[in-house]
């Protein structure tokens, strides 16, 4: 019996997902959590074999999943991560992967309608393995062939070194100090990178944290 802990704070994905794993024999939901804080601290508490959870999550709506699965990576290396995304976001999925594929898998939520392949992916991370979606697969193909012409290269020699330091999580203070130039020249910098690299509405999606993994996948000559 692979034991499960789901989290996902729509509730009707919740039901849902939660019902489709009730109905599998060799799986047992033995929590669901709404918010990041209270799914770290069942994990703590439970120890499951494998946790399924939505890429965002409260508090901040951003990146909580992948979040998630490298906090466990060191501190339970033997639960597995499931991640379900509502889109095929190749950044996301490398971020994921970045500290090892084993007991890891990323699927999109529209198959959480098929029982089945949610269930087998659940069994093969806890077995150790690992499961991508292939329309992941094949966007981050796509993301490699668009590598020679990514937007990064637009970017100066000096906002790619503000990126990089951007990546390696120095705030705007942390980095006009160690570059010798004022706060509000850093924060005119990240202002052009994120224009550059058109990472949309910042009330929808966390500029900073885009622009640090695209980075951090490599996509920088």
């Amino acid at each position: 019996m692979v034991r499960v802990i789901l989290g996902e704070d729509s509730y009707l994905a919740r039901e849902g997902i939660g019902r489709a794993l009730e109905a599998t024999e060799e799986i047992e939901l033995v929590a669901s959590c709404t918010e990041f804080g209270e799914l770290l601290q069942a994990v703590d508490r439970l120890e499951p074999d494998v946790v399924l959870s939505d890429i965002r999550m409260p508090p901040s709506h951003t990146d909580e999943g992948i979040r998630l699965a490298n906090a466990l990576r060191r501190s339970h290396p033997t639960i597995g991560v499931v991640i379900l995304s509502q889109h095929a976001d190749p950044l996301y999925a490398l971020a994921l992967f970045e500290e090892g594929s084993d007991r890891r898998g990323y699927l999109l939520k529209d198959r959480v309608r098929d029982q089945g392949e949610l269930s087998r992916a659940l069994l093969e991370v806890a077995r150790g393995g690992t499961v991508v979606d292939a329309k992941i697969i094949n966007e981050l193909l796509a993301v490699r062939r668009r590598r020679e012409t990514t937007q990064l290269e637009t970017l100066t020699d000096r906002e790619q070194e503000i990126l990089a330091l951007v990546a390696e999580g120095r705030s705007n203070g942390d980095i006009a100090e160690g570059l010798v130039v004022t706060k509000r020249a850093v924060e005119g910098h990240i202002n052009s990178i994120f224009s550059k690299l058109k990472l949309g509405d910042p009330e929808k999606v966390d500029r900073r944290v885009k622009a640090a993994l695209l980075y951090l996948t490599g996509q920088l000559n």
